[in-house]
């Protein structure tokens, strides 16, 4: 990983809160932190929603919120309900977006929501909850732009390497990232 991180500035997120939200992979995590920023998990159930409210609360004042829905997907894959992995991925992203925007966002300073989608092989419908999140992204953009809201997703592609996704979050959480919203992001 240190050679994608070579690439951003030492220092580059120092104390600059960021939310999380799903079991966000551990090398997003670690790039993160290792660049500084102020990390503050979003520990709730996000499919309910008064916690989801209560943890965004809790989280305080935040930057960015890094939705790793790639992650809600596979969680789910294990159900009886073969569309749950869609469900989880694209309801639980909106759940934690929604909360962080009223909580941090909305008559503040804005910030950025960061989604990260499944690869294309993470199972049966991980191409429709890639394309209901780049939707989510392109959506957002448009209806929170007033409030200075920024929305990217990300889709990494067979070839991604954890390193890549990790570089490409902390590059967005930067400042570097205020240019770029309603984007869908694609990683080879």
């Amino acid at each position: 990983m240190d050679d994608v991180l070579e690439l951003l500035r030492p220092g580059l997120l120092d104390g600059v809160p960021v939310a999380l939200a799903g079991p966000v992979r551990a090398p997003v995590a670690d790039a993160l932190a290792r660049l500084g920023a102020d990390l503050r998990p979003l520990d709730a159930d996000l499919a309910d929603e008064p916690a989801t409210e209560a943890a965004a609360e809790a989280a305080g004042p935040v930057g960015s919120l890094v939705v790793d829905a790639g992650a809600l997907f596979a969680s789910a894959a294990a159900a009886d309900d073969e569309l749950a992995p869609l469900r989880a991925a694209a309801d639980l992203s909106w759940s934690a977006a929604r909360a962080v925007a009223n909580a941090a966002w909305i008559g503040g300073p804005g910030g950025k929501l960061v989604v990260l989608a499944p690869a294309p092989g993470d199972g049966a419908h991980a191409e429709a909850a890639r394309a209901a999140l780049e939707n989510l992204a392109r959506t957002l953009s448009i209806e929170w732009s007033r409030h200075a809201i920024r929305t990217t997703t990300i889709t990494p592609g067979e070839a991604t390497t954890p390193a890549h996704l990790a570089g490409l979050v902390a590059y967005l959480v930067s400042p570097a990232g205020d240019y770029f919203s309603g984007c869908r992001l694609d990683l080879g």
